[in-house]
């Protein structure tokens, strides 16, 4: 979608009957009868149901491979083989051609792969949720997102590389997840402590956490001295500002319960809008928790296409019904997008 997004012409192949799995993971379904799931990752694709074990599809998807930029699949090591598609031979076939393997764990491994699982494997739940509660994973599926925009920097790269480098790519949602660990990964490997859950705290700064205002949650983010000093005045706590010993990111970290309890006193005295108003003129990044409904209503959103991605990245077409551009892709290939009325 991401590739679509920016232009590219994607056809989705998928299995007759059925299609995609996500076209299934509902209820909400729309009017239509497509999944809210489905729909959030298929606008500007064409789609096609094929049999990969037949022999005309399987003489349609040689088609579209020739005339390909890039193929992007998800199957187990052999699965494309098994039915006479052996990626390594399209690869010699077509000497521009890029192959992207998306797997869950590697290219050598036969587990499939679940955003779920991965977040649990990944380190991501270890560190999620509150101190004293159980792991918990990310609201969303997080590990999954992050792994089909390092697919989609790998082909850009290659492509913008003219393909001189490697041109069978593989990502893994299980590389991905455990790289977006970053700091936290960091502090294991400098320190050698193993990390804990923070809730909604921060293991390297503070005040950077939730605070219970008298009307709803607001969160504060200091991410510099400078900051700090600002946040305490605004809040009339001159003498934690002026206190030697919370001048500096590691002095606060140290005396995190006392100051972190004398914010909560405070905030806990106003409303978070009165709050966001003293803070933000004196740039203290700070925000209230919206619920999903409020935060949508700040950007451009449609029940169909999801949320619209910014320029030069457009929405050109709806995600399609299961084999909806079937017969014009059998009869025009490529050329079908030329008909296209997006």
């Amino acid at each position: 979608m991401i590739l679509g997004d920016y232009g590219a012409n994607v056809i989705k192949v998928e299995r007759p009957g059925t299609g995609d799995d996500s076209r299934g993971w509902g209820p909400p379904f729309d009017d239509r009868g497509e999944s809210a799931y489905y729909l959030c990752t298929n606008r500007n694709k064409l789609s096609v149901a094929a049999d990969l074990g037949a022999p005309a599809d399987q003489a349609l998807l040689r088609a579209l491979i020739a005339d390909a930029d890039v193929v992007l699949e998800n199957f187990l090591p052999g699965t494309l083989e098994r039915r006479g598609l052996d990626p390594e031979a399209f690869l010699r076939e077509h000497p521009s051609l890029l192959w992207c393997t998306i797997t869950g764990f590697g290219p050598e491994s036969r587990r499939p792969g679940y955003d779920f699982v991965v977040q649990a494997e990944s380190g991501w739940m270890s560190v999620t949720g509150e101190a004293d509660g159980s792991p918990m994973k990310v609201g969303m599926a997080l590990a999954d997102v992050l792994t089909g925009k390092d697919a989609a920097l790998q082909i850009l790269a290659a492509l913008a590389g003219g393909r001189r480098g490697t041109r069978r790519l593989y990502v893994s949602l299980q590389q991905s997840a455990t790289a977006a660990l970053i700091n936290v990964a960091q502090n294991f490997l400098v320190a050698g402590a193993a990390p804990k859950r923070w809730g909604n705290a921060h293991p390297n700064l503070v005040p950077y956490q939730l605070f219970a205002a008298a009307d709803r949650p607001i969160v504060i983010a200091v991410g510099n001295d400078a900051q700090w000093n600002a946040c305490a005045r605004a809040l009339g706590l001159g003498a934690f500002a002026a206190d030697a010993r919370l001048v500096t990111n590691a002095g606060r970290l140290t005396h995190r319960e006392e100051l972190v309890a004398a914010l909560t006193a405070v905030l806990a005295t106003n409303t978070a809008a009165h709050w966001v108003a003293i803070l933000e003129p004196a740039g203290v990044p700070c925000g209230v928790v919206k619920p999903v409904p409020e935060a949508l209503a700040a950007v451009d959103a449609s029940a169909l296409t999801g949320i619209a991605p910014l320029a030069p990245a457009t929405v050109r077409r709806p995600p399609p019904r299961l084999d909806e551009h079937g017969a014009r892709i059998r009869t025009l290939g490529w050329e079908a997008f030329r008909d296209d009325p997006a």
